[in-house]
């Protein structure tokens, strides 16, 4: 398990699907922007969900190298050229999520923007992660 608490503020909402903050201790590990496509650098889809699905798994796949899991993300910020499109995919989303991340929720930002290097890309998410000493 990773060396982190929760930030949440009392009297706050519940965050859902995502923390406000995390406090760590650790080896940190830096995911670049991983994108939609697999191993060879090809798109299987461009489903917003499927491609979502693929950039977390390189993400989890990128942990594994630095000796880290999902278990141990702080922070995951998101890009997506769409964010109606987002919204739209929120059912489906969460359950890749799910899957493949786990029921852990680190910090979390999105942002729509204009486009990605990558024209046929939906999505990409950067990572932070955080193994105990």
């Amino acid at each position: 398990m990773a060396s982190h608490d929760l930030l949440h503020p009392p009297g706050w909402s519940p965050a859902l699907g995502y923390s406000n903050g995390i406090a760590a201790s650790g080896r940190m590990v830096f995911v670049a922007g991983m994108i939609g496509w697999n191993a060879e650098r090809e798109f299987e889809s461009d489903d917003f969900v499927e491609q979502s699905a693929q950039a977390l798994r390189n993400i989890v796949t990128v942990l594994a190298e630095g000796g880290a899991g999902p278990e141990h993300l702080v922070r995951l910020t998101w890009y997506v050229t769409d964010r109606d499109e987002y919204v739209a995919s929120q059912r489906g989303l969460g359950g890749a999520y799910r899957e493949i991340i786990g029921k852990h929720f680190p910090a979390m930002t999105l942002v729509q923007v204009v486009a990605l290097v990558e024209p046929r890309a939906k999505v990409e998410i950067e990572a932070t992660a955080v193994v105990p000493l």
